[in-house]
């Protein structure tokens, strides 16, 4: 939206010119004077409202499943400072990246995953 609103800002602005230089010529009139201030005031109008419009944010939400094969025992997570249990409600994914905040003692650390060898 903002670039078709420059794009006829600048065509106003544009003919708002020439008619006013066209008003000045011998065979001018008036009247193409007001035409073309009136143009180039609303092209101008155009380009302050149209720069100061911000596009509306919308959160994002980012669900990640994942399906495991067979029979899979979860290991209970540990701090890395406390060693307090942390549940899934203290994982939140900040940036793309997982981030864990300790209840107990209040780190907040990236969950890294080491290799498996």
């Amino acid at each position: 939206m903002k670039i078709i609103a420059y794009i006829a800002a600048a065509i106003l602005i544009f003919f708002g010119v020439l008619f006013m230089w066209a008003a000045f010529s011998p065979t001018g009139t008036p009247a193409w004077l007001w035409v073309g201030l009136i143009s180039v005031l609303i092209g101008f109008g155009l380009i302050f409202f149209a720069s100061r419009r911000k596009p509306a944010e919308t959160p994002i939400n980012i669900t990640y499943k994942v399906d495991l094969p067979g029979n899979v025992n979860m290991e209970a997570m540990k701090c890395q400072s406390c060693g307090g249990v942390i549940s899934a409600e203290n994982v939140t994914v900040v940036n793309g990246a997982p981030m864990v905040n300790c209840p107990y003692c209040h780190t907040t650390y990236q969950l890294s995953e080491d290799p498996k060898w």
